[in-house]
C-alpha cells in the first residue's frame, strides 16, 4: 500500500515549534506551514501564555461565500467564532448596480465602506425617507427594524456590516421578496389595490442579491416624503473626522457622543504606525469585536487566575476580547497597523493600565509590583501612552 508522502525537509525556511531554550521539538508530519508562519505566537506561545484560553481569532477567508448575480457575502457569527456574543460581522461585495433587496433586521446594523460607493435608502416608523450615496471611509446606522436597501455605484463597494446579536444571520433577515412570495397573491391584490396579474412574475423566494442596472445622479433618485427626512443622519464619515494623534498612532472614534443614531454600537478606528502598540488596557462596558484592515499585529488577552493567550492577526480577521479582560494590540509589520474595534454600547470607553498607575500613590505601586523609581517616573511623565484614547473632553474641535 502506497504511503502518504512526508515533508520533505526540514531547514530554517520552515518554523518550528521549538524555543531558543531547545523547549518543543521538530514537526515532521502533515502540516499546513503557511497557516504555521501568519501564527507565530500559536506555534511558539510566548512563555507569559498559560492556561486555556477561548478562541479569540476567525478569519473571513475561512467562511462560506454566499455567491450572487450582483455580487457575495461572508459572514462570521457565533457559529464560526462562538466566543463573540454581543456582535456579528458580514462581509459584502456589490457590483456596479448591485442591489442588496429592500429589506430588514431584528437587529441594528452597523456599516463600514471599505472600498467603493454605495447609494442606501430607508424609510423610518414615521414615513420620513432617507438616501445617501456613501464613499469609502464612510459608514451608515439602521435602528432595529428600518428598512432600507444598497446599492452599488460606477465601480460597485465593498463593505463590512456589524450587527448587535453574536447569532445573527444576514442569510435570515426579513426581505420583501421573501414576504411576497410567502403572501397569498389575492392578498397582495387586496392590498395594493392591482389585478392579481401584477403580481404574476414576483420571485418564488428571497432574491438577497441581484444585479441591476447603475443608478443615476441621486438628486433624479430621491422621493419627496410628506413627513420629511430622518431628524438623524444614518450616515457618517469616520475617515474625515479628525483624528487624535499620538505618538504610535492615531484613532478616530465614533459613537452616540458624534453619531447620535449608533445607539448600540460604538467604534475606533485605529492606526498603529510600525513598531508602535496599542497600550495595555480594558474595556469596562462591553465584549470588543475586531476586525483589521490592513497589516499585521498580535494581540496577548489577559483573562485573569494566571490564564493569558496571544494571537496574530491579518487583513481579514476578526479579533474578539471579553468583557473587561486586558489586553494590547502590537504592530508585528513593517507597514501601519489598521484595524476597527466595536463594541455593543452607546459610548466608547477604556481604562489605561499606564493612566490607572501613574494616578495612584507611588508607594502602593511600588509594594505591590516590587518596581523602582525608574518605572513610576516614567509614568508621570508620560502626557499619553502609545495610542491611547483621550478622554471625550478630548474629541476634536
Amino acid at each position: 500500500m502506497e504511503k502518504p508522502p512526508r515533508h520533505p525537509s526540514v531547514n530554517g525556511n520552515i518554523p518550528q515549534p521549538i524555543r531558543p531554550d531547545g523547549a518543543g521539538a521538530t514537526d515532521l508530519g502533515p502540516r499546513d506551514i503557511m497557516r504555521d508562519r501568519e501564527n507565530p505566537d500559536m506555534l511558539v506561545p510566548p512563555l507569559t501564555d498559560a492556561g486555556i484560553v477561548p478562541n479569540l481569532k476567525f478569519s473571513f477567508s475561512d467562511t462560506n461565500m454566499q455567491l450572487n448575480h450582483g455580487g457575495w457575502s461572508r459572514e462570521i457569527t457565533v457559529r464560526e467564532l462562538p466566543i463573540a456574543t454581543t456582535l456579528a460581522g458580514v462581509n459584502m461585495r456589490l457590483t456596479a448596480g448591485g442591489v442588496r433587496e429592500l429589506h430588514w433586521h431584528q437587529q441594528a446594523e452597523w456599516a463600514y465602506m471599505l472600498l467603493g460607493r454605495a447609494r442606501i435608502t430607508s424609510v423610518d416608523q414615521a414615513g420620513r425617507n432617507f438616501i445617501a450615496d456613501i464613499g469609502e471611509g464612510e459608514l451608515w446606522y439602521f435602528p432595529p427594524g428600518i428598512p432600507h436597501s444598497i446599492q452599488g455605484l460606477e465601480n460597485g463597494c465593498e463593505f463590512l456590516l456589524v450587527f448587535d446579536d453574536g447569532n445573527f444571520s444576514d442569510l435570515n433577515t426579513l426581505s420583501i421578496s421573501d414576504w411576497f412570495a410567502h403572501t397569498p397573491k389575492e392578498v397582495l391584490s387586496a392590498n395594493f389595490g392591482v389585478p392579481e396579474e401584477a403580481f404574476a412574475d414576483i420571485p418564488t423566494k428571497q432574491v438577497y442579491i441581484f444585479q441591476s442596472e447603475v443608478p443615476g445622479p441621486i438628486g433624479e433618485a430621491k422621493v419627496q416624503s410628506p413627513y420629511g427626512t430622518v431628524p438623524l443622519s444614518f450616515t457618517h464619515n469616520l475617515l474625515a473626522q479628525q483624528p487624535i494623534r499620538t505618538p504610535g498612532g492615531n484613532v478616530r472614534i465614533v459613537d452616540s457622543a458624534n453619531f447620535p443614531i449608533s445607539k448600540t454600537i460604538a467604534a475606533a478606528l485605529v492606526e498603529v504606525e510600525p513598531g508602535g502598540m496599542r497600550e495595555l488596557h480594558w474595556h469596562p462596558n462591553n465584549d470588543e469585536w475586531q476586525y483589521y484592515l490592513a497589516g499585521q499585529g498580535r494581540m496577548t488577552v489577559f483573562i485573569g487566575n494566571g490564564t493569558a493567550r496571544t494571537f496574530d492577526y491579518r487583513a481579514g480577521d476578526v479579533g474578539y476580547v471579553p468583557f473587561a479582560t486586558g489586553h494590547y494590540i502590537q504592530n508585528t509589520g513593517d507597514d501601519s497597523l489598521w484595524f476597527l474595534e466595536m463594541f455593543k454600547s452607546d459610548r466608547f470607553v477604556d481604562v489605561s493600565l499606564n493612566q490607572w498607575m501613574a494616578l495612584t500613590p507611588r508607594g502602593i505601586v511600588s509594594s505591590n509590583l516590587n518596581v523602582g523609581p525608574e518605572l513610576l517616573d516614567a509614568l508621570r511623565k508620560q502626557k499619553w501612552p502609545v495610542v491611547k484614547y483621550p478622554g471625550y473632553s478630548y474629541y476634536p474641535k
